[in-house]
């Protein structure tokens, strides 16, 4: 197998990883939010600090746009969630973690679209009392995104000397 050859399979086997992950990710949530539908429709479960709590956003983070039309959101969205994948399908990232934090923004991206194109609205159902009630994939947008900054703040690994060069 040639050297090129090796890369593309690299690239495509870590590709085919993330967008897995992803759509692993984004189907939990999905579950999650049939299941809050149905299980939290008569009402809240548990203390008011960490509830279980069935809401609907027809507008994006912390209800912004909640008075837009449907489809100018849902085509943004796409278009942000379209930009996400094809970033990270071409980057392809090396780093498990920097493509672990790929797949879950995705994965968010993914299930709140998927979502609000069935609903007209995301479905929220976790309430902590003191911030806006949210879903899964909220948090995995969160959670990714600050992955991402974390990461970027990491130096890069020395590189090799070579043994020609002068240190003088």
């Amino acid at each position: 197998m040639s050297e090129r050859t090796a890369r593309v399979s690299s690239a495509t086997r870590r590709r085919t990883t993330l967008a897995v992950g992803a759509a692993a990710l984004a189907g939990i949530d999905l579950a999650l939010k049939i299941w809050a539908k149905e299980a939290l429709a008569d009402g809240p479960i548990g203390p008011d600090s960490a509830q279980l709590r069935l809401a609907f956003n027809p507008g994006v983070a912390f209800s912004m746009g909640d008075t837009l039309p449907s489809w100018l959101v849902i085509g943004v969205t796409a278009l942000i969630t379209t930009a996400v994948g094809v970033a990270a399908w071409r980057t392809a990232p090396k780093s498990k973690a920097a493509a672990a934090a790929l797949a879950a923004i995705l994965a968010g991206a993914a299930a709140n679209l998927i979502d609000r194109t069935v609903d007209g609205a995301v479905t929220d159902y976790l309430h902590t009392g003191w911030w806006p009630t949210f879903n899964l994939a909220d948090a995995f947008i969160v959670c990714g995104g600050l992955a991402i900054v974390a990461l970027s703040w990491r130096r890069p690994a020395p590189q090799p000397r070579d043994a020609t060069t002068s240190t003088a």
